[in-house]
């Protein structure tokens, strides 16, 4: 009886190591930044973080310089900021946790046509595997959108995204994503400084899409 109950105390003083070791871990996490325009998306578009950023070119003439084109500042949907999965039929807590995933940067960059904006937002993030274990490779779900901020919000583009990245025995894997293809019209002078990109993790991005009705 003695030993049984020992043998109990040892697991629970296991468990409980492992759930402490795996917070310490999401803790020492980069806090979440958005890089400047002028770094030039160096981290997120495949250049060095050491390397000087490029000369902007020149202005077309007649066209605004890239410093005056609207262009949102970006940040984490409230609520967003991390996805965490736990082990099948158990919720994402303590030892159940099976990985999370953390946004740690953000940078966006616009282009103007005559049929509005484009924008491109790359996210970099992380993924830590959980006391219950991580599988080979997970599906990163992800959504961004455009919004015009002010006493009601207003949606004015939103798309969901996923990417799924490949764990490694170390249990912490970094993650880049890059957005190529947000479109939304240009907006009034008048509320352009109203709109912000909001980017966040969205569960329901892994969901099937509807299929198309059949055509007769």
């Amino acid at each position: 009886m003695v030993q049984e109950l020992w043998s109990s105390r040892n697991a629970l003083r296991l468990g409980t190591g492992i759930a402490l070791a795996f917070s310490v871990a999401l803790a020492s996490v980069t806090p979440v930044a958005a890089q400047s325009l002028t770094d030039r998306f160096k981290s997120l578009f495949g250049g060095k973080s050491d390397e000087p950023a490029e000369p902007k070119p020149a202005p077309a003439p007649g066209q605004p310089a890239e410093d005056d084109l609207d262009c949102p500042q970006v940040t984490v949907r409230a609520g967003a900021s991390t996805y965490a999965v736990g082990a099948s039929g158990k919720p994402a807590v303590g030892n159940d946790i099976r990985f999370q995933a953390s946004i740690t940067k953000m940078a966006r960059e616009c282009s103007r046509s005559s049929a509005g904006i484009t924008a491109r937002i790359g996210i970099q993030g992380r993924v830590i595997a959980g006391p219950a274990g991580a599988p080979a490779s997970v599906e990163v779900p992800l959504r961004i959108a455009v919004v015009e901020g002010g006493v009601g919000e207003k949606v004015i583009a939103s798309k969901a995204y996923r990417t799924t990245v490949a764990m490694s025995e170390g249990g912490s894997v970094p993650f880049t994503f890059v957005a190529e293809d947000l479109a939304y019209p240009t907006p009034a002078p008048a509320v352009a400084d109203n709109y912000i990109f909001y980017v966040g993790f969205d569960p329901q991005a892994l969901s099937p899409e509807p299929k198309g009705r059949k055509k007769k």
